[in-house]
């Protein structure tokens, strides 16, 4: 399990682009997005590094 902070995701619409955004990079993964405390946590095969590298450049940096 992967976790991140996107202080980025603030709506539904983010969260949308999020999964769509992990679903890229493992279509498998299962995701779960608290947008209250800005938490996504990602159970998959694909590794931090490429996860968040994709979603830097979908918009959402992780906070580090």
């Amino acid at each position: 399990m992967i976790q991140f902070k996107l202080p980025d995701m603030t709506c539904g619409h983010c969260e949308k682009t999020v999964r769509a955004t992990v679903a890229q990079v493992d279509a498998d993964a299962k995701v779960t997005v608290d947008l209250g405390t800005h938490q996504v946590s990602i159970d998959g095969k694909a590794d931090r590094e490429t996860l968040a590298r994709a979603l830097t450049e979908a918009g959402y940096p992780p906070a580090q």
